[in-house]
């Protein structure tokens, strides 16, 4: 990563409810910050967000809670690194009031995050600023987020998505959701539910309860719905869920096969899975609103985990028809597929960064597990993380982070989710409430 000053700040819309605040202080001729994200390293960019001001008497905890949101998110990324809040306790006394940039600098601080929060008749409404200490300017327009009471967090989360942008010309990924499996009891007899939580691990709630196993979340694109594996009939099928009803239906269904593997294309209509009949396991797609099946694949060995390219011209599976699990893509109407790994060891579970210019993959070597990403010609590849078992790679909203599930050796040994940025220098373990695996990373929230 490298670090320089060029280039303005597109202002970020959007939200729960968004409106661009009026300028107080009018562009300077100083470039502003940016933080440019290449390969290479860099120190974290020094930040602090004042606390926010209450604005209502009922706003005292809700700013508090949402200025610690905000510089967590922005901590996490392992781009910044806060300066105590401690350290500047009382700098900022009003949202308007101006900044006294040069204590800031003497703090160490680069970019400053203010803000304030009101409560009014039960809906919050919170306002941030972002500030270039160095040269004294605000960065884009100040916007203003409102919604219900208990939407706070989202708004947190809404207010350092538009800083990361501001800050690193790229899209965020805070303001978005997970689902994955939720795993509890020992680990020769785990009950698996389906589980629902902010990126961060925050706002938990469970989709389905433990009577049946289920394996295999997967997000649609526009995060109305999850396609998820179903041993309720002691066979796996594939089965779609409506979040907003929670109803559930089965796709897909033909006697005599077991369906696996699912994924959604980027329309959200159609969709991919493998389905084994008579020991032979194939790719194929459905059509959801027509029921039309189309095999993309025809060989007598096991091709399975299909994933769509962004553009959903092109797929990538698994195959173990070169004699060991690797890596191929076909056209998405099918046709003869190409070979993209050429590594040693096996590769498994790839999925298409949202860019469109990376695969991530699974890949097992000399006894190891490893995370890795690939040019999408299978070239250029890099392996981000390595441990006794890592599987299932997630792509963030903005194609800058991985999440993944990570499981400790031994007779205790337990399943946890983790995520890494694509350069492998920021690894964290996403905090869950039981043992958690099989995380599939939704779109940013509308």
């Amino acid at each position: 990563m490298s670090l320089t000053r060029r280039g303005a700040f597109a202002a970020l819309g959007g939200g729960l409810l968004a409106a661009a605040l009026p300028r107080t202080l009018s562009a300077q001729s100083a470039p502003p910050l940016r933080i440019t994200i290449t390969e290479g390293v860099m120190a974290p960019m020094p930040f602090a967000v004042a606390a926010f001001l209450p604005e209502t008497a009922a706003a005292a905890e809700p700013a508090e809670r949402i200025a610690r949101v905000v510089a967590a998110d922005l901590s996490g990324t392992g781009l910044f690194r806060e300066i105590d809040p401690a350290a500047h306790r009382g700098l900022v006394t009003g949202f308007e009031a101006p900044v006294e940039h040069a204590r800031w600098r003497a703090l160490g601080v680069q970019a400053l995050v203010t803000g304030a929060a009101a409560v009014t008749g039960g809906r919050v409404s919170v306002k941030f600023r972002l500030w270039d200490v160095l040269t004294g300017q605000e960065v884009g327009q100040g916007l203003q987020f409102s919604g219900g009471a208990e939407a706070w967090r989202r708004m947190a989360h809404k207010v350092a998505d538009a800083v990361y942008a501001r800050i690193t010309g790229e899209g965020g990924y805070f303001d978005s959701r997970v689902v994955f499996v939720a795993e509890s009891g020992l680990k020769n007899a785990r009950r698996k539910r389906l589980a629902l939580m902010d990126y961060d691990g925050a706002s938990l709630s469970y989709l389905t309860d433990a009577s049946a196993l289920v394996l295999s979340p997967r997000f649609s694109p526009q995060g109305d719905r999850i396609l998820y594996v179903s041993y309720e009939r002691g066979f796996p099928r594939v089965v779609v869920m409506d979040l907003a009803t929670g109803s559930r239906r089965a796709v897909a269904e033909q006697p005599g096969t077991m369906t696996f593997a699912p994924r959604f294309a980027p329309d959200g209509n159609t969709i991919l899975f493998a389905l084994e009949q008579g020991g032979n396991s194939e790719v194929v797609s459905f059509d959801l609103r027509s029921g039309t099946r189309t095999r993309l694949t025809e060989h007598p060995a096991i091709d399975t985990a299909p994933a769509f390219a962004p553009d959903g011209a092109t797929v990538v599976f698994e195959s173990d028809r070169s004699g060991t699990q690797q890596l191929y893509v076909t056209a998405a109407g099918g046709g003869e597929p190409r070979r993209i790994s050429f590594g040693e060891g096996r590769y498994a579970t790839p999925v298409w960064s949202p860019r469109g210019d990376l695969v991530a993959f699974t890949k097992q070597h000399q006894g190891r597990f490893h995370i890795g990403v690939m040019r999408a010609d299978g070239s250029a590849e890099r392996l981000l993380t390595a441990s006794f078992l890592e599987e299932g790679p997630s792509w963030a909203p903005n194609g800058r982070v991985i999440m993944f599930t990570r499981e400790t050796a031994g007779e205790g040994g337990a399943p946890g989710l983790f995520t890494v940025d694509i350069t492998g220098r920021n690894l964290r373990q996403v905090p869950t409430e039981t043992f958690a695996s099989d995380a599939s990373w939704g779109p940013l929230l509308a």
